[in-house]
């Protein structure tokens, strides 16, 4: 069965930093592109951004470079999100996703996906 669980967020001021993880198991990971979404209360999930299996590639929504930071390690099943300069507005609900093909900035088109863990940024 193919768990991906999330971890690391919580409440943080306007400009301070979090980091996320995502430990994935009962897949091959290092065979999966990994992504990041987010869900704010009755929107949609947006893509954050995506990384290639052996994490030589990564893809970011454009209104997001340079803040976030997407890393993986092969060797321990977990990819990660660090976020930087955070703002109000990147309050939401966090959560990864795996997919053998390629990114997609669709969530639906990803084979797996986990909870989510909530990030809440004060003003």
């Amino acid at each position: 069965q193919v768990q991906l669980v999330e971890s690391g967020g919580g409440l943080v001021q306007t400009g301070g930093s979090l980091r996320l993880s995502c430990v994935a198991s009962g897949l091959i990971f290092q065979d999966h592109y990994m992504a990041w979404f987010r869900q704010a209360p009755g929107r949609n999930p947006s893509f954050v951004g995506g990384i290639s299996p052996h994490g030589d590639s990564t893809v970011y929504e454009d209104s997001l470079k340079g803040r976030f930071t997407i890393s993986r390690d092969n060797a321990k099943n977990t990819v990660y999100l660090q976020m930087n300069d955070l703002k109000p507005e990147d309050t939401a609900v966090y959560f990864c996703a795996a997919e053998r093909l390629a990114y997609y900035r669709l969530a639906s088109q990803y084979d797996y996906r986990g909870q989510g863990t909530q990030v809440t940024v004060s003003s």
